[in-house]
């Protein structure tokens, strides 16, 4: 069954269910396997008899070559978001020319928080040298180092702005949970490097041990991500839903794909509170395009994931169940066929009418797929009200005289922080204490982080932080950047310098 048309199309599915009203679905075709891959994912959900609808939208290539530098026109803009759901086949983004990544777009417009991959081995009938590897990455998506806030501060420094928000990071953790129970997951482990980012990475450890006292059912764990990523990269065995921050996950999420052997086999979904997309992991490979023999495995299982997200979960296990009984009678595409491992090699069209046979049946020696009826629903609690009392000032420096004596720019800061009743606490170097009483051996760069107190105790008002600018400025001191000091219940809400 070939789906074409124009830039949307509406398709029902024929034998859809008439139990439930059936969902209407966005379905993007994709570029180079993805219109073969896509039509054998919506035969096999239509023999299911999956309750959709689907819009046929078209963005990729022909949406780049028309103009549209995001590959999406508005049209198909609108009805992303009037039917909240999007299967997506794998989409070329065209190299130079000021293109962007249509996904990267697709995920920041329709803030995508979470993006969930699946890692697993299926031996013996697809090669792997992990044999037990069975693991979820479910990876923040919109905070962290990724919200790619930079600046250039001093010749030598530059920075970016690492965001951590509790919202974001109960989103996050909540949907973990609830993941875990859906699909029949036992744990799930909490990955953070708060043993240096107590601030923000503490955050994100603190709410997920909150949230996790809610899920008495799910066992918790919390490791530090150096030595986690070693775990999953060694022995991945050990792990079964992984809930973590932005740049840790992208990297877990390669290396866990790396070590599968299975990477054509995955699907991915990014879920937002509106809209979630439901995608391969893999490529749109252009080099065996129309050539009938590419792997669907990856979109369908995203399928899948789409059917238990939109509260179709019996309809998702049958057709991964009939997956994983083609997969173990050996029945393979060119990608995973292994002589003495596979018992037939067969193209995109056989696969999937392979499938289709094998609904209704359970695989005999891969462990059978089960599925929690009524999807997922993540609503993150109020933030509680806090005291947020202000204590004092880092005032950052651009200072690059003499030989960066920190005593010179000390004592000199000192004095003029005096004229308005301030003193200055210490300086920091690239996070070191060098002010007072550093060590020599430090090196020093042009950006100094300098912590003021006022001389009178207790909270102070935001006035007093201008006089004490007005004064550094009006010696001659070059004042680059500000981050004020806060206590919230009496806690301290900044870190220590190095030393300090």
């Amino acid at each position: 069954m070939n789906f074409n048309g124009s830039e949307t199309e509406t398709l029902t599915a024929p034998e859809a269910s008439t139990t439930d009203a059936p969902t209407r679905i966005t379905v993007a075709r994709g570029d180079g396997i993805g219109p073969e891959i896509m039509d054998a994912t919506l035969r096999i959900l239509e023999a299911a008899k999956a309750p959709l609808q689907y819009d046929l939208i078209e963005i990729g290539a022909q949406m780049y070559n028309a103009g549209h530098t995001s590959g999406i026109p508005p049209a198909a803009w609108d009805t992303i978001r009037r039917n909240k759901v999007l299967l997506k086949a794998p989409i070329t983004t065209p190299l130079g020319g000021g293109y962007k990544s249509l996904n990267v777009t697709l995920r920041k417009a329709l803030s995508l928080f979470a993006n969930v991959r699946q890692s697993k081995a299926y031996t013996p009938f697809v090669d792997s040298h992990h044999p037990g590897m069975n693991l979820v990455i479910i990876r923040e998506n919109e905070e962290d180092l990724y919200a790619g806030i930079e600046h250039q501060q001093t010749p030598e420094v530059a920075q970016i702005l690492k965001l951590i928000t509790r919202p974001g990071s109960e989103r996050i953790i909540r949907y973990a949970f609830e993941y875990a129970r859906v699909y029949g997951r036992r744990k799930v482990t909490c990955m953070t490097k708060d043993n240096i980012m107590k601030h923000t990475d503490g955050l994100f450890h603190r709410v997920f041990e909150e949230v996790a006292e809610e899920y008495p059912d799910i066992e918790s764990e919390h490791q530090i991500i150096d030595i986690g990523a070693a775990r999953v990269a060694a022995q991945p065995e050990q792990f079964d839903v992984i809930v973590t921050l932005n740049l840790y996950g992208d990297i877990l999420s390669d290396i866990a794909s790396q070590i599968a052997g299975s990477v054509g086999l995955a699907g991915s979904a990014n879920i937002g509170d509106e809209v979630a997309m439901f995608e391969a992991v893999h490529g749109s490979a252009p080099d065996i395009a129309g050539k009938g023999v590419a792997n669907p495995s990856g979109l369908l299982v995203a399928a899948t994931q789409m059917l238990v997200h939109v509260g179709a979960a019996e309809v998702a296990q049958t057709v991964k169940n009939a997956w994983l009984k083609t997969l173990e009678d050996g029945i393979h595409t060119a990608d995973i066929y292994r002589s003495g491992l596979s018992r037939r090699e067969v193209g995109t069209d056989a696969f999937t009418d392979a499938v289709i046979e094998r609904l209704g049946d359970e695989p005999d020696h891969l462990e059978p797929v089960r599925y929690r009826a009524g999807g997922i629903q993540v609503a993150p609690s109020p933030t509680p009200a806090q005291e947020k009392v202000l204590q004092g000032v880092d005032v950052f420096i651009d200072w690059d005289e003499a030989d960066r004596d920190p005593n010179v720019i000390g004592d000199g800061l000192q004095q003029a922080a005096e004229t308005v009743d301030w003193r200055l606490k210490m300086i920091t170097n690239r996070g070191v204490k060098v002010y007072p009483d550093g060590l020599p051996e430090t090196f020093w760069t042009d950006h100094w982080r300098c912590r003021f107190l006022p001389q009178e105790t207790g909270g102070i008002a935001f006035d007093r932080i201008l006089e004490l600018l007005g004064a550094l400025h009006g010696d001659g001191w070059d004042v680059i950047k500000t981050e004020h000091l806060y206590t919230f219940d009496g806690r301290r809400a900044y870190s220590l310098g190095q030393g300090e």
